[in-house]
């Protein structure tokens, strides 16, 4: 290197020099702080255009590269020297050389570019990772009548897409998201459990069931309120989205004749003749359709309920969740 380069990248480095500390300031300078980094460092757009002049050794080459026009990368270029302070390239009808400046501002975005495109990677690495499971909690009636239907579309979306899903009550399935175990759920339930977000995702009815011999198969006039209210059931937990319907529906419910942990065990046992039971219109369709169930009139009673998909506040789904619950409005 001839003296006069070696003064010349001295300046470059000087000017670099100057203009970090002009730009952050130092104790008792008298210069205030400037704006955050993203005031003060130019653009990753406009670093990898000036990495590409430095390649290819034209600001039109570089422009078409990068994808924009030249008039614009002209642009591009003077904003980066303004918000610098120092010139970068020289242009003439030969092509765009870099200043000295240029050279090592240059090689201050090659590493800046490569910190960026580390991340990048590291980014998707972690989308991939949350892309290839899904951990589902929802209530009985929706894991057992509506989420097969979703998950099998879903999976034709996402077939790499391992899914996991876990049943439970209302109250279980608000536990296992606040705790982080499901990434998604479903509830029953009259009200929004604290803590989570929601968007209602269907609509159902809750009607009152007995096997075809009791006597309620063969009433004229519907049930009142106050007489399904005192009648001993075969009800779901409490917990349960059913149960919070129903009792908030009658004000109040009696001793359940039989308190079962499972939608099916309840179908089953008023299907056998056990007893009366509320059951949502989805459960037991069938059995409905074939008389091995009988659905008794109620007066005076709204028994109507929205499911809800449900996410913690503030973390709207992303990925896989995000399709689901997309696939749950089609």
């Amino acid at each position: 290197m001839t003296e006069g380069e070696t003064g010349a990248a001295g300046a470059a480095g000087a000017a670099g020099a100057g203009y970090a500390s002009a730009a952050v300031g130092t104790p008792g300078s008298g210069r205030p702080p400037a704006g955050s980094l993203a005031h003060r460092v130019p653009d990753l757009g406009a670093l990898e255009l000036l990495l590409a002049v430095a390649r290819l050794g034209s600001l039109g080459a570089a422009a078409r590269e990068v994808g924009i026009t030249q008039p614009a990368a002209s642009s591009r270029v003077r904003s980066m020297e303004r918000q610098l302070g120092v010139a970068l390239v020289d242009r003439s009808p030969r092509g765009s050389r870099l200043t000295d400046a240029g050279a090592l501002v240059t090689d201050w975005a090659r590493r800046v570019v490569e910190a960026a495109e580390a991340f990048d990677a590291g980014a998707q690495a972690l989308r991939d990772r949350r892309d290839s499971r899904l951990r589902v909690a929802a209530s009985m009636t929706i894991a057992e009548y509506l989420l097969p239907g979703w998950l099998l579309a879903l999976r034709a979306q996402r077939p790499d897409t391992a899914v996991s899903l876990l049943a439970g009550n209302s109250t279980a399935v608000a536990e296992r998201l606040l705790t982080g175990e499901a990434d998604l759920g479903f509830v029953e339930g009259l009200t929004v459990p604290a803590g989570l977000d929601s968007a209602v995702v269907a609509h159902d009815r809750l009607i009152v069931v007995t096997a075809p011999g009791h006597p309620w198969a063969r009433r004229r006039a519907p049930l009142s309120a106050a007489e399904l209210s005192t009648t001993p059931l075969i009800l779901r937990e409490k917990g349960s989205g059913t149960r919070q319907v129903l009792d908030a529906a009658l004000g109040g419910l009696a001793r359940p004749l039989i308190e079962l942990s499972s939608t099916t065990a309840v179908k089953a046992a008023a299907v056998g003749g056990a007893g009366p039971s509320v059951l949502s219109e989805l459960v037991v369709r069938e059995e409905l359709a074939v008389r091995r169930l009988v659905a008794v009139p109620v007066a005076d009673v709204s028994l109507t309920r929205d499911l809800r998909a449900v996410w913690p506040t503030g973390h709207r789904p992303t990925g896989p969740a995000r399709d689901l619950l997309t696939l749950t409005r089609t």
